[in-house]
């Protein structure tokens, strides 16, 4: 037997001993109860939701917010970001079905300019309307129109928030697996950005680690407003994680697994979730082709190799395989019981790394002919290398 192979099997082993006993414990992650006691005041919060043409759900999202359980004072405001399909519309008979027009604003979003993505150009539309809808705000609640949350969502952000004096408070979204491809390729998404941004290094004030996820962020408003706004992160086309990077040096923040937030959106087919990690996974390496190499050579090393060194003729060999394979197998469990899939799916989740990987490659090909960023008709990311910090 080949001494590389026997060298490469060990590292491979090494690789997954380190994940499981020392990056950040990532795969432990569960949903985390807020603090049983809230403040004796209850802040003012106002909630921003960037629209374009989301009517299918944006309804549903608006009530979610309008119902929620929450002693202080919430007020709304949405961007109608030139939709065509009369989002707006809805939002107003959603607010006026509940009798509460006077506690939404849906503002129409003036034409994208040069250096921003479509999203951060409505935030920060929609930020700038709080100075006069909703002056007393202490909190900035940045949530997507696709999302729905439980009638306590926004008290558990506050509770958290106000206990720990966090800059931001984010909580990861369920994400939808109604269909054969949802449930075989969405587990793994959330599992692939836990280990990319392990949540104990997020949370720990003392790493420089930071991320957020975008469809429920709690933002500090005075902590936005000395990390220069919206405007800091304008060209980002992963806005979430960018917004984490700026306010982290602002004070603590905090990343978490949800129970009352789900995404209301679905990625039906094979093809959607190809796109969804196309549209963003080569401005995830800053556009560089010698990351896209180091990543293409990480992944296989990490999820590829195991099986295939399973099936080795030399014992020694098979065995450091078969012990990464179980490794891997055991750290996507929780993620598969979060989701309510089969246990039995674990071991497969190197067919998961193959498509994601797959996807990945697509999307520096993509930016290479100009495609780079594209979501809902408009194609973002092209110009800038790397994500504003």
């Amino acid at each position: 037997m080949n001494e590389g192979v026997i060298l490469l099997s060990g590292l491979v082993l090494g690789i997954w001993v380190y994940l499981v006993l020392f990056h950040g414990r990532y795969w432990r992650e569960r949903p985390q109860a807020a603090p049983a006691d809230g403040p004796k005041h209850w802040p003012e919060v106002a909630a921003i939701v960037p629209a374009r043409n989301e009517a299918p759900v944006v309804g549903e999202a608006l009530r979610s917010l309008l119902r929620q359980d929450y002693p202080g004072k919430l007020r709304i405001v949405l961007i109608d970001d030139q939709s065509s399909d009369g989002t707006a519309e809805i939002v107003r008979a959603a607010a006026a079905e509940l009798g509460a027009e006077d506690r939404v604003r849906v503002m129409s979003g003036k034409a994208l300019p040069e250096g921003w993505t479509g999203k951060m150009w409505a935030v920060h539309q929609g930020h700038g309307e709080i100075e006069d809808f909703s002056p007393g705000a202490k909190y900035v609640w940045l949530t997507d129109a696709d999302i729905a949350h439980d009638p306590g969502s926004l008290r558990a952000l506050v509770a958290r928030a106000e206990a720990g004096n966090l800059a931001l408070t984010s909580l990861m979204a369920r994400l939808k697996t109604d269909t054969l491809a949802e449930r075989a390729l969405i587990p793994a998404y959330v599992y692939f950005f836990q280990m990319l941004y392990p949540f104990a290094w997020v949370n720990d004030p003392k790493k420089k680690m930071a991320g957020a996820a975008g469809g429920c962020m709690l933002v500090q408003r005075k902590a936005l407003k000395a990390a220069g706004g919206i405007a800091a992160i304008r060209s980002a086309l992963i806005d979430d994680c960018a917004l984490g990077k700026v306010l982290k040096k602002q004070g603590p923040i905090w990343l978490g697994l949800a129970d009352g937030v789900r995404s209301l959106r679905g990625y039906p087919g094979w093809g959607d979730i190809w796109r969804l990690i196309a549209r963003s996974a080569f401005t995830q390496l800053r556009h560089s082709w010698l990351l896209l190499a180091l990543c293409v050579i990480g992944m296989a090393l990490t999820f590829l190799a195991p099986p295939l060194l399973s099936i080795q003729p030399d014992m020694g060999v098979r065995s450091f395989g078969i012990a990464a394979w179980a490794l891997m197998a055991l750290s996507y469990l929780p993620t598969l019981i979060y989701y309510r899939q089969p246990v039995w799916w674990a071991p497969l989740l190197p067919l998961a790394a193959l498509f994601y990987l797959a996807a990945t490659m697509d999307s520096a090909r993509r930016h290479l002919i100009g495609r780079g960023g594209e979501w809902k008709g408009r194609v973002q990311g092209q110009k800038q290398s790397r994500e504003p910090v």
